[in-house]
This record gives structure tokens, sequence and C-alpha cells, in this order.
């Protein structure tokens, strides 16, 4: 079991550039971003936040989420992250704090989804989320983040569906997907991909 000093600024840095992220074709697909962003736990660690999307959101309501959206026209990828953290969690970070990404993971609904890391002094608990997009906000521990998940064989798909293990519920892909890669790449140095896992049949539309 790894503990928070596997956490620290220069162990990620140095974790995320020796990663070569895979990049998915854009074309006929619409770009999104989310980010891991590490912060301080309030009791000397850190935790990454995840939050459950409000019931009134179109797409995917309920469900568990990192925070994220889609690419607006003229935005980068990492634009977007930063600006996704303060829209949903009221968190402001420069540029500099983003240490690195993770691999492209391609969507059933059509998105091509790009995950950031990023490194935030601001204690987690000084987060405000935006109810009309967030309904509640989960301090992801160390670990939490650092179990293994369930790989489930499915008769619709050649791909077996991951399931991330979060406080009695088994959460999938996307999300399920990025945190193990984050969990593989940056604390035990294994360049695990993410693009040989499906999404369950009832997050394909």
């Amino acid at each position: 079991m790894v503990t928070g000093h596997e956490l620290d600024r220069d162990h990620l840095t140095d974790s995320l550039a020796r990663l070569d992220p895979f990049v998915a074709d854009v074309s006929n697909r619409r770009s999104a971003s989310v980010v891991i962003a590490v912060m301080p736990d309030g009791s000397g660690g850190q935790a990454v936040p995840m939050t459950m999307r409000s019931s009134r959101m179109r797409a995917h309501p309920g469900q568990f989420a990192l925070p994220g959206g889609a690419v607006d026209p003229g935005e980068t990828g990492e634009d977007a992250a930063r600006r996704e953290l303060h829209e949903e969690l009221g968190l402001d970070v420069e540029s500099s704090a983003v240490l690195g990404r993770l691999d492209d993971y391609v969507t059933r609904s059509g998105y091509v989804i790009t995950p950031y890391v990023v490194w935030a002094d601001t204690p987690i608990t000084a987060l405000v989320p935006n109810r009309d997009e967030v309904s509640e906000v989960f301090a992801v521990t160390v670990p939490e983040i650092d179990v293994e998940p369930r790989f489930v064989e499915i008769p619709e798909s050649s791909k077996p569906v991951i399931q991330w293990p979060f406080r009695r519920h088994l959460v999938h892909a996307p999300t399920g997907a990025v945190v193990y890669q984050f969990r593989e790449v940056a604390m035990h140095g294994r360049h695990t991909r993410i693009d040989c896992f499906d999404q369950p049949v009832f997050a394909w539309r």
C-alpha cells in the first residue's frame, strides 16, 4: 500500500514525464477534458476530488465523475480543464499547476476525453461546488485510489468492462479507467494503457 508521500509534486511530475500518452483521433468526435487535482486533504495527506453529478444534468445525471467537460471552440484541452475546475468546484489554478496528462479515452457516446493531472495547494475542504452541476464532492484518498479494479467480461464487447471499487460502489469508465491509469502511472510507475477497457452497456448512449 502506498502512502501520501507518493503524491508529492516532484514524484508526480517525474512519473507523468515518463509516460508517452496515447492521443486519439478526434475526427467526428468531440473533445473533452477531465482533471485529477491533487490537493491537501486537511490532515497532512493528499486527496483527489471526485464529484457526483447533479440529478438535474442532462447527460449522465447522478453519476460519479472527475471535474471536466467539453472543450469549447478555440480552447485548448488544458485551458478547458482549468476552466471546468473553476466552474464546478470554484478552484482556480495557473497553467504551471498542470503537471501532465494521461491517455485519451474514447467514449461510446463520441467523446475523446483527455485527463490532466493538476497540483493545487488549496485544501480540498475549501472547494465550493456549483450545485447546478455537482451534488456532492468526495475527497478520494491515496489508499482508495490504490486498489485493484475488477474486469468484467460482457457479451456485447470484446473488451472487458473496468470497475473501480469506491466506498461500496463500482465506478466504471471513463472515470474508473482514468483513476486506474493514474494509480498505475503515478503510484507504481507502470505505463498501463486504458484503451483496452470498455464502458458498461448503459453508458453507450
